[in-house]
């Protein structure tokens, strides 16, 4: 039995705790909460997201939970801790916990700075612990489809595609512009897509960048990313737009030798598969609800930790690869020309 501590019992804590509990030979034995105290007695009715269940009264019998997380790690039954804090927060906690020699799993992105990221993936090595970060898009099965087939083979090469995240712009977050505390929609938003590009990919070359700022962080923003094989022709496009009635949306096409996926949540298109010989196919997936990919991730994550095997999707190096595409774009925007990684 895997024992789990969550230590950040904000939305993302609800959601991973929920996911935990259709989970089989794992056990969420601890909670830390260092703010919203009132949490550790199970009141959750104020957490609310934009997605997915709201919060409520929880029974936490038979659960551990502490105010301070390194109290939490003093916990000798503990093997892997969940972190679920704001950003800024990521790399001390993970650092911390790996230290103690627990197994980390971490909420996206891994940090906020490069070279955090760079020292988190580095304590992991040097404690012998694993150090997964949960980019859930993967598990999403709009594109597990796409991961999938390009890891099979099944319509051939993949040539490239396109990746769309777009929102309206989050006015009740009155940090969302701070380098400092969340990034702004590059470190928050795109950051999704700069993973699942560099799992699909591997890390390109270079990237070229055009967007509009708020002061020094991009607000809006065109990636191209450039790749040693000419013919890989692979961009992204993402940001908040100032009309609220705009829902968030998120779309792309995927451009394989035999056919073109593609998926638009705006539109309400599902994933399609558009076939050489002129075919159009539409998946059946099956029935799921916003915690089945949260569950498909952690089983994952549960996975590679009792068994010793790196996840391909969860590694901490494929994250912190994220997090540098992500700055880099930054420089592009900024300096108005190509970067090089």
């Amino acid at each position: 039995m895997l024992k789990v501590g969550i230590t950040g019992i904000g939305f993302m804590g609800m959601i991973h705790y929920l996911a935990y509990q259709r989970m089989e030979e794992v056990k969420v034995a601890a909670l830390c909460e260092s703010f919203f105290k009132e949490r550790l007695a199970g009141d959750w009715t104020k957490i609310k997201g934009n997605f997915g269940p709201q919060g409520t009264m929880m029974d936490l019998s038979g659960i551990a939970t502490y105010e301070k997380l390194d109290e939490m790690l003093k916990n000798p039954e503990l093997d892997v801790i969940d972190i679920c804090l704001p950003p800024n927060q990521h790399a001390p906690a993970a650092i911390a916990a790996l230290n103690a020699g627990k197994h980390v799993f971490c909420e996206k992105p891994i940090a906020l700075r490069p070279e955090e990221g760079v020292a988190m993936v580095e304590a992991a090595e040097k404690n012998g612990r694993m150090l997964m970060i949960g980019h859930v898009l993967p598990f999403f099965t709009s594109h597990g489809f796409v991961a999938q087939a390009a890891q099979s083979g099944k319509y051939g090469k993949l040539l490239g595609g396109h990746f769309n995240r777009v929102i309206s712009d989050p006015v009740w977050l009155t940090n969302f512009y701070d380098m400092n505390k969340i990034g702004g929609p590059l470190l928050d938003l795109h950051v999704h897509d700069a993973h699942f590009i560099r799992a699909l990919f591997g890390m390109p070359r270079a990237v070229q960048s055009v967007g509009r700022c708020r002061g020094a962080v991009p607000e809006y923003f065109s990636t191209q990313f450039i790749y040693d094989n000419p013919e890989l022709v692979v961009t992204a496009t993402s940001g908040c737009i100032m009309q609220q009635g705009r829902p968030f949306m998120h779309n792309y096409e995927a451009h394989f030798e035999e056919a073109t996926v593609v998926f638009d949540s705006f539109s309400g298109l599902p994933v399609t598969v558009l076939t050489k010989d002129g075919g159009v196919e539409k998946p059946d997936f099956g029935e799921g609800d916003d915690i089945t990919p949260f569950v498909n991730e952690l089983t994952e994550a549960r996975k590679a930790f009792t068994t010793g095997v790196p996840s391909s999707l969860l590694d901490g190096a494929l994250a912190r690869d994220a997090l540098i595409l992500c700055h880099k774009q930054v420089e592009s925007i900024l300096w108005r020309k190509r970067v090089e990684i």
